[in-house]
């Protein structure tokens, strides 16, 4: 029996988790929730599972990870304010569900020097398939990790026909219902350059090792090539649950977490190079990556507040990666990355942002 904290539990990843625990209820104990303000809802989820520990916002967050004994922590926190929990749970000893990639994305070295081997269990779907595929060989046989992305909402247009796309555009995403920042992200491939990063952070592979592919149907979530010309891919449907509960139960696996792939039933799945001229989120993600340091951190939260402005009219669609992009290059690191040059790092950048949106 493993004893479970879920933070963010009343978004998709921590509802999502407690439909898991709630198949199997001789497997895991649900010992603590978060929520960021959706407290009758967390409180009913309480009251279903009978837990005792519960927090509003990412520092209470943290201190119901400090307070309450558990073997795994879902981190299903939006934003890097999911930094501090995950620093926590590490701290504490706890396997690390994560699906909050800003956390490990901006913390960098700060999350890396805590985390023992295997403490970290990644719940993004594509990190997760690159977790299952490299039980296949040793990491020294790795040649590259190829990252799927469904290529949003704006698959196929070139650069110069996103001049006029609208928020409620940049909101269909072909797949998925989620929130209005990773939608957003998703249509700039903001969020698979994060992904980039997360995945060169998780398994040490270098950023020119590391590809991008459009993968429209999203059936294939992620795929490793050896050095022997093999590649593994993990396939399933294009949903969250296997991920979700690998996280819980890893490196075991649930019995009939999700429906397999019907191979009786006729299809076609479709891969294409990423343009990188319409969406240079990948290509500057991978430059900040390199750079390291604060520069993670920069990267996202202009990001945040280029997609606000976005979507209250104050900034173009593409004005999203070029803000990103000016914020990066005018920044200057700190010598030394600690959670106060990190805070310090990204109130510049939000600020930084807003400067340059304001005057467009």
């Amino acid at each position: 029996m493993r004893r479970v904290v879920i933070l963010g539990s009343t978004g998709s990843i921590g509802t999502q988790a407690l439909e898991v625990i709630r198949a199997n209820p001789d497997r895991f104990e649900v010992v603590g929730l978060s929520a960021g303000s959706n407290a009758a809802a967390m409180a009913a989820q309480a009251d279903e599972f009978g837990v005792a520990h519960t927090a509003l916002g990412a520092v209470e967050a943290e201190q119901l990870v400090r307070d309450v004994a558990a073997d795994v922590v879902v981190n299903g926190i939006t934003g890097s304010v999911g930094l501090g929990p995950t620093l926590a749970a590490l701290e504490a000893g706890r396997t690390l569900a994560l699906a909050n990639k800003e956390s490990l994305i901006v913390g960098g070295d700060l999350v890396k020097r805590l985390a023992a081997p295997g403490q970290i269990v990644p719940v993004d779907s594509e990190h997760s398939a690159i977790a299952q595929a490299l039980r296949a060989g040793e990491h020294r046989e790795v040649r590259r990790l190829i990252v799927t992305a469904s290529g949003g909402p704006f698959r196929g247009r070139r650069r110069d026909e996103l001049e006029g796309v609208t928020p409620a555009e940049a909101l269909k995403h072909p797949n998925f219902a989620m929130g209005r920042v990773i939608t957003t992200n998703s249509a700039t491939l903001v969020n698979k350059g994060l992904e980039v990063i997360e995945a060169h952070l998780l398994f040490d592979v270098p950023y020119d090792s590391i590809e991008v592919v459009v993968h429209p149907q999203q059936w294939i979530h992620s795929m490793v090539e050896f050095h022997d010309g093999s590649t593994i891919a993990q396939a399933g449907p294009p949903r969250m649950l296997v991920p979700i509960a690998l996280g819980l139960s890893w490196p075991e696996r649930l019995a009939d977490v999700d429906v397999p792939i019907d191979w009786t039933r006729a299809q076609s799945w479709d891969f294409e190079p990423l343009d990188d001229d319409a969406f240079p989120a990948v290509r500057l993600a991978k430059q900040v990556g390199e750079a390291g340091s604060t520069f993670p951190g920069v990267y996202n939260a202009a990001n945040e507040q280029a997609v606000d402005a976005f979507h209250e009219g104050r900034l173009p669609f593409l004005g999203i990666v070029d803000t990103v992009s000016r914020v990066v290059d005018a920044h200057e690191p700190p010598a030394e990355l600690t959670r106060e040059s990190l805070a310090d790092a990204e109130a510049w950048a939000r600020a930084e942002a807003d400067r340059i949106i304001a005057s467009l």
